[in-house]
């Protein structure tokens, strides 16, 4: 199993057999592993360098000027996670990481100073084109359910999505026992948007139970499905689980670094059974509304 390399720009064009053969592969993608490499001009090299620079820069900081931004309410979901807070697989310790998360509000919120890195405009561009490029492949899902194309993007237009800036350091000392650096989980929304850089680590779990690597590809954005789109689709699109594993070579001695776009549906969606995918099987899950999804995810993984 191998995750494949679908060019979106072709399915913006007004050819419609081009169009069809992009939401054929999407739909092929999302089922069989849930994740695909996407080739897109949304997103430049040049924007993508800023925001790591961007990243880097605030990562550099003192630790007791990050945790002043420390993210203390479970419902924003904003601010600093510090290492070994998150435990993305419960039953292991510590993930050897640490992030920033940036959401809509803080973003359009003029009152919230001390997330100055929310302000900068660098951020601001690359949140809107994340949610552009979101939007593109949310209706290819439409189209490739047999959907109206605004289906998923009407649901998602109040953009409660977060930007995560990641930050795998460099480890000193030996890790605990069944510790890495992002433990095996599945995304809580829609879609995830990844950007790596050339430190690798990144594996997901196919369908027989093996782990393969996701190496980054320059050019491309790695996009997966989510929990919620596996609800929605009574597990037509799957929500893979994946990790970050920490090298055994001298790449355990660099930093890591990764951008992560969560596409979030509006928190009053129902996520029900589509009724096109319920013709095989019964729903699997009962509805719920996204945003007692996210928080429940959250409680858990905190």
């Amino acid at each position: 199993m191998s995750i494949p390399l679908i060019d979106l720009s072709k399915f913006k064009i007004s050819n419609q057999v081009s169009q069809k053969t992009i939401v054929k592969q999407i739909y092929q993608a999302c089922h069989e592993i849930g994740f695909m490499y996407i080739q897109s001009s949304v997103i430049s090299p040049e924007k993508l360098e800023q925001v790591f620079h961007k990243s880097k820069s605030f990562f550099n900081l003192p630790l007791s000027v990050k945790q002043q931004l420390a993210w203390s309410d479970e419902f924003s979901n904003t601010g600093y996670v510090g290492l070994e807070r998150e435990r993305l697989n419960p039953n292991q310790p510590g993930d050897l990481k640490e992030a920033f998360n940036i959401g809509n509000q803080e973003l359009t919120n003029t009152s919230l100073s001390s997330l100055s890195l929310a302000k900068s405009p660098v951020i601001l561009a690359f949140y809107h084109a994340c949610t552009e490029l979101a939007n593109t492949v949310l209706q290819a899902f439409a189209l490739a359910l047999e959907l109206p194309i605004d289906f998923f993007t009407s649901r998602h237009n109040q953009q409660n999505h977060t930007l995560r800036l990641l930050h795998y350091p460099p480890l000193q000392t030996s890790p605990k026992p069944g510790q890495v650096r992002a433990g095996e989980h599945s995304d809580y929304g829609s879609l995830t948007l990844l950007f790596q850089d050339g430190v690798r680590g990144l594996e997901v779990q196919t369908t027989s139970g093996e782990w393969i690597a996701v190496p980054p590809i320059p050019g491309t954005v790695l996009v997966n499905t989510g929990d919620l789109m596996q609800r929605w689709t009574n597990h037509i699109f799957c929500s893979t689980k994946h990790r970050v594993m920490i090298p055994n070579d001298e790449r355990v001695k660099q930093s890591r670094y990764s951008v992560a776009f969560f596409c979030h549906p509006n928190n009053n969606t129902e996520i029900a059974c589509l009724e096109s995918c319920s013709q095989q099987r019964s729903p699997i899950y009962p509805p719920i509304l996204a945003g007692e999804y996210l928080v429940s995810r959250l409680q858990a993984t905190y």
